[in-house]
């Protein structure tokens, strides 16, 4: 694939991916991503995802870092036509957000079969934004302020990390930085919104997740799912049944950095009690500084 030095790697170790999920890939898939964002991938923290079972099975999604110094991943993707302008509040959030507070990275998620997905704006690891007044931008969901005196009575209104946009859903992901937040706190969550006990596997996850995301959106006030992730360096901690995708995924995933393969593990929960299971590895680690929050946010969340 023509391009910038290193756009060429990326993309050849997107089709061993796809291809060890046997998701259909061809170069027409990746370009327009490869175009629109090209000039970050070579130096850009990438990460692939996938989630588990027969309803998700066919999809795999590559994350990446998006310098702040330029257009956010929605604007960029607009002009690429990678996404359909939207007068739905979910395309104005962004805008909302960046002109509240500082942004220390952006993000993509981008699908080999859904294409453009979701922007990431990761606050400064120092410089989070208070929940009060985050959950009442205009363009925010009206729920996150019906459920901000929860949020608030658990500790988290200090908490907010950063946020995953999805366009195509109209959905938003509040991540919330829980490494130092007591497990008994992180169940309290999982009530409090009606979810079900989880099993005892899945608690002890909880228990050491350091990233918690609920999913919210513009047309209702129920919570869709909690997600809690892991960093770890052993996927089998997933508590999931066995799954030869993510098995597939663990024992052959590329990787660009020394030592051995970095992963984020998480588990979603629904209020059905449903539950499903995502594995996300690092395939490349930028150093830049600007990167950092981004790093750190993947390291505690997988998309």
């Amino acid at each position: 694939m023509p391009g910038p030095a290193g756009l060429d790697k990326v993309y050849s170790a997107v089709e061993e991916m796809a291809r060890i999920l046997d998701v259909p890939c061809s170069p027409d898939q990746v370009a327009p991503a490869m175009k629109a964002f090209g000039d970050e991938l070579p130096t850009a923290h990438i990460v692939f995802s996938m989630a588990a079972g027969d309803r998700h099975r066919g999809e795999l999604d590559f994350d990446f870092s998006v310098s702040p110094k330029g257009a956010d991943p929605y604007t960029t993707a607009l002009a690429h036509g990678l996404i359909e302008e939207t007068d739905h509040p979910v395309g104005s959030l962004l805008t909302e957000i960046q002109a509240r507070w500082d942004i220390a990275s952006h993000g993509v998620e981008y699908g080999i079969i859904g294409g453009f997905k979701k922007s990431y704006a990761f606050f400064p690891l120092d410089d989070f934004p208070p929940l009060d007044k985050f959950a009442r931008i205009p363009s925010m969901p009206p729920c996150l302020a019906e459920h901000e005196s929860t949020l608030t009575g658990l500790g988290l209104d200090d908490k907010v990390s950063a946020i995953g946009v999805n366009y195509p859903k109209r959905t938003l992901n509040v991540y919330f930085a829980v490494q130092s937040v007591a497990t008994e706190t992180k169940l309290a969550l999982l009530r409090a919104f009606g979810f079900p006990e989880p099993d005892a596997r899945v608690a002890e996850f909880v228990a050491r997740s350091f990233s918690v995301y609920p999913t919210f959106n513009w047309d209702s006030s129920t919570v869709e799912r909690i997600c809690f992730s892991v960093k770890t360096q052993n996927p089998g901690e997933l508590p999931a049944p066995f799954d030869p995708d993510i098995d597939n995924f663990a024992r052959e995933v590329p990787h660009v950095y020394a030592g051995g393969r970095e992963f984020v593990s998480a588990v979603a929960l629904t209020s059905s009690g449903e539950a499903y299971y995502k594995l996300a590895a690092y395939y490349q680690k930028a150093q830049e500084s600007s990167n950092a929050a981004f790093a750190a946010s993947r390291e505690d969340s997988a998309a």
